[in-house]
């Protein structure tokens, strides 16, 4: 059983798995309860088959991660083992990310070599939730070893809703989540691809220049509704960005379902839909190729 594109409506590049088999989630529960109530969200954790059901009714692909915060947050996320174990169960819709705890340095690059070995398909990264600049230097072994193993990395920037609302946001710092940190890692790793997960509010200039000028920058738009991209965003979405433009929803926080309604208002042409809510994700996760 593997995924054959040709069987897909679209594919999902931003699905959160935030609970796992034992009943462990990604975050303490006060946070994700707190993320929840930001985004009016009434969708329940799912595990990594509850989310291949949801995604296999709806004949999408989903990329399903969790995010390794451990040292900041002082809890262990749910099992990545389960996540990418789960994908191969599942392998007609799931596609495996891995996520590692920059802050534990020699040991983050570990972890990252033995989930390659395991079987993930690229690694995802929140700098906010997990304290870390990734434009400093000290992170370039972390991000050489997944280079070599041509894999991708999908990074959170702009705002983000973990922490929203919350005295002090929980502690995170918007700052970390600059697109332009990234700048620095696709310049240093020219082999990786780079995705600003997100529109980058309210950095969205600087993430469309990033991804103009750097031939291995793509832009998902998850995490908002269409309705709240902004008037450059779209442009760019519909022109000379369209073949670097990903769809994601940000699930459980923003349904496939909500963001596809919305996205439809923007009366984009048929062709230019297409890349961006299944093609480019094919091109960029070499899937034509896996299945050929």
């Amino acid at each position: 059983m593997t995924l054959d594109p040709s069987s897909l409506t679209a594919i999902d590049v931003h699905v959160h798995v935030s609970i796992d088999s034992t009943g462990r989630t990604a975050s303490p529960p006060a946070l994700t309860e707190a993320l929840a109530t930001y985004f009016t969200s009434t969708e329940k954790p799912r595990d990594v088959d509850a989310t291949a059901a949801y995604y296999r009714e709806r004949q999408m692909g989903a990329v399903v991660f969790t995010v390794d915060a451990t040292t900041n947050l002082g809890h262990a996320p749910n099992s990545v083992d389960e996540i990418v174990e789960g994908a191969a169960r599942n392998a007609d819709v799931l596609i495996a990310f891995g996520s590692v705890d920059p802050l534990q340095g020699e040991r983050a690059v570990d972890e990252a070599k033995r989930q390659i070995a395991l079987g993930v398909r690229g690694f995802k990264f929140h700098p906010s939730v997990q304290a870390f600049d990734p434009s400093d230097p000290a992170y370039t072994p972390l991000f050489t070893a997944i280079e070599e193993a041509g894999l991708p990395i999908l990074v959170h920037t702009g705002q983000t809703g973990a922490g929203a609302s919350l005295p002090g946001g929980w502690g995170f710092r918007l700052s970390l989540s600059n697109p332009m940190l990234l700048d620095d890692v696709a310049a240093r790793h020219p082999d990786l691809p780079v995705i600003l997960a997100h529109p980058s509010v309210p950095w969205q200039e600087e993430a469309l220049s990033i991804a103009t000028h750097k031939g291995n920058v793509w832009i998902d738009l998850s995490g908002w509704s269409a309705k709240y991209f902004s008037d450059s965003l779209v442009r760019a979405a519909r022109s000379y960005l369209n073949h670097k433009m990903l769809f994601g929803s940000d699930l459980p926080a923003l349904t496939p379902d909500r963001w596809l309604a919305d996205f439809a208002g923007l009366g984009f042409a048929d062709d230019k839909v297409q890349a961006i809510v299944k093609d480019n994700a094919v091109r960029l996760l070499g899937l034509s190729r896996a299945n050929a």
